[in-house]
């Protein structure tokens, strides 16, 4: 039987395929197709891991002391007993077989079947044996993950498909960011998330990624099935499972569309971005990595103004990025950007983008009772001079082969300032006394906190440029915790008091003559182009795929007819009421 359910719409389009279910603890397992020829190779693998299992459980049960439990020594029994269960490891070799999934999906897919299944069990005691069963395939994943012999495709392979059409879209309770960057390489075409928002980081991927997704759908993961048929309507936020034909070839229908209008707007890719009255508009891009450069220039833009280093340090059990791998890293974009600007934020960890290793405290965002007023992006960096010293020596050194720009996230204090442009100096420093080449960074803040657009003239007499992080300015001015879907229906970029803000930091930047971008999410939205537009703002930086589209609105807008709009909407073009005293923003009507 068909149902729908809802979520909060995160990235647009469509998706159509089987679900594939998948615990937030095992997103970061390798998912890829195997060739017919290894299905065998697969196999012995999932074979020998569960003999290697065996003997490590063997060995514990040996090895129990003489005045052990002996409900100990039955525990293991129980784990052996399910180790070697047809329905665990016969199932899972039937994964390899029919779908060609390699061993480590094909054991977290079937542990995904068997786990519903005993959560339906009446009898308590099976049902509480769920654990005993994720325990021992967490057992059989470390052996496999750890086998040499696995040999996945290099990135860019293709999905491929269980019989010749069959797609596959990701459901999950939660996915983290760094484990979002795996979608880079992986068959999925779209996901689904029991919890998130709008602006939660891994929606800041999934549109970067540009596949259809849609989190907070509560309990997504509990209700779709292992092979289950879903749609995935990104633009709406509805998930449908089991759709009858009828609506499947709605969607269908709605996916060639949407392909056909993508295939329009790279036409757009080389125009430039000047508005009808002669106005020219800078489009930037926001990547994550140094292999995205290359997406950028495809997409035309014309500089990166946000590349967020974070990500590098990420998925990183136990060690940090270097200085001299850094140094490469920004160096590769540097050089793949072939003398366009490249503007890099020193990290911005902590809320929604922890570390494995947050500090020498063992720091951890689950610990920590507000995480996105916690220990995070500069506040973190200043409270660990070694490492910050690390990047800006990096970010220094690959400033001698190309224009790259310094963006410090989160300032709110001056003594903040102080510590980062000490920190800056003492950089410097150490690289001139070790002869070692480094260029002048021109240094930017980001304004995402209140604070700083209230004080953006202060800002303005230290840094050379600004730009405005959205997302978290909407979070903090509203004090709305952007991943919590609870309280996603307040999240409102549209509110007065953000556009406010907006207004009086690229008012006070264009008074000073001093640059200002956008790079959260509004650059990237094209309901709010005219309103940029018409605040003054010529700086947009956002995901590449998003470039066209905003180009587009660019190129149709006249900036002159927008310096006096009315309080309403006309024909779906946002506007707003400018107020006489100050410029800024007085009320603005969304677009429905």
């Amino acid at each position: 039987m068909s149902l729908q359910m809802f979520g909060t719409p995160v990235s647009r389009g469509v998706a159509i395929g089987r679900a594939v279910l998948v615990a937030s603890s095992r997103v970061d397992v390798a998912h890829y197709f195997i060739e017919p020829a290894q299905v065998e190779r697969e196999i012995a693998r999932l074979l020998q891991a569960r003999d290697a299992v065996a003997t490590e459980l063997g060995g514990l049960q040996r090895d129990l002391p003489e005045d052990a439990p002996a409900e100990l020594s039955a525990l293991l029994d129980v784990h052996l007993m399910l180790l070697h269960d047809e329905a665990l490891t016969g199932a899972t070799a039937q994964w390899v077989r029919e779908r060609h999934y390699n061993a480590e999906w094909a054991l977290s897919a079937q542990l995904e079947v068997l786990a519903r299944q005993f959560d339906e069990m009446e009898n308590d005691y099976l049902r509480e044996r769920k654990a005993d069963l994720e325990q021992v395939v967490e057992r059989l994943l470390r052996v496999l993950m750890h086998d040499s012999s696995a040999t996945p495709p290099p990135i860019g392979v293709n999905p491929r498909d269980f019989a010749g059409e069959d797609p596959l879209v990701l459901v999950a309770n939660d996915i983290a960011p760094a484990d979002m960057l795996q979608f880079k390489r992986s068959v999925f075409t779209g996901f689904i998330t029991d919890v998130g928002g709008k602006t939660s980081h891994t929606a800041i991927v999934a549109r970067s990624l540009d596949i259809p997704a849609v989190v907070g759908a509560r309990e997504a993961s509990r209700i779709i099935r292992q092979d289950d048929w879903v749609v995935i309507d990104g633009d709406a936020g509805v998930v449908i499972v089991d759709p009858s034909s009828i609506v499947l070839e709605e969607y269908r229908f709605r996916q060639r569309q949407s392909e056909l209008e993508r295939v329009r707007l790279t036409r757009l890719r080389h125009t430039p971005a000047v508005t009808l009255d002669g106005e020219r508009v800078e489009l930037l891009a926001n990547i994550e990595l140094p292999g995205d450069a290359s997406a950028a220039l495809d997409a035309g833009a014309v500089g990166v103004g946000l590349f967020r280093s974070e990500f590098l340090f990420m998925n990183r059990a136990d060690d940090l990025p270097g200085e001299d791998e850094q140094y490469e890293a920004y160096l590769a974009v540097v050089e793949a950007m072939k003398g366009l600007p490249v503007t890099i934020r020193t990290v911005d960890i902590g809320a929604d983008k922890p570390l494995d290793r947050m500090s020498a405290h063992e720091l951890r965002h689950e610990h920590a009772l507000n995480p996105a007023l916690g220990l995070r992006a500069i506040r973190w960096s200043l409270s660990e001079p070694s490492m910050f010293r690390q990047q800006l020596r990096a970010i220094l050194r690959a400033s001698a082969h190309g224009q790259v720009r310094l963006l410090v996230p989160m300032l709110a204090h001056e003594s903040e300032i102080r510590g980062t442009f000490d920190a800056l100096a003492r950089a410097k420093q150490q690289l001139t006394e070790s002869g070692r080449a480094c260029g002048d960074v021109r240094v930017g803040a980001m304004i995402e906190v209140p604070a700083a657009a209230l004080m953006v003239d202060r800002f303005l007499d230290t840094f050379d440029f600004v730009s405005l992080g959205t997302n978290d300015l909407i979070q903090y001015t509203l004090a709305i915790d952007r991943a919590d879907e609870s309280v996603a229906h307040l999240y409102d970029p549209w509110h007065p008091a953000v556009l406010e803000l907006v207004a009086r930091t690229i008012r006070a930047a264009r008074a000073r003559g001093r640059a200002v971008s956008v790079c959260g999410e509004m650059a990237g939205d094209p309901s709010f182009t005219s309103v940029l537009l018409a605040m003054g703002l010529r700086s947009f930086s956002m995901h590449p795929s998003q470039i066209a589209a905003i180009k587009q609105q660019i190129l149709r807008t006249d900036t002159r007819r927008l310096s006096d709009l009315l309080l309403g909407t006309r024909n779906d073009v946002p506007t707003f009421s400018p107020l006489r005293n100050g410029g800024g923003v007085a009320a603005v009507t969304p677009p429905r």
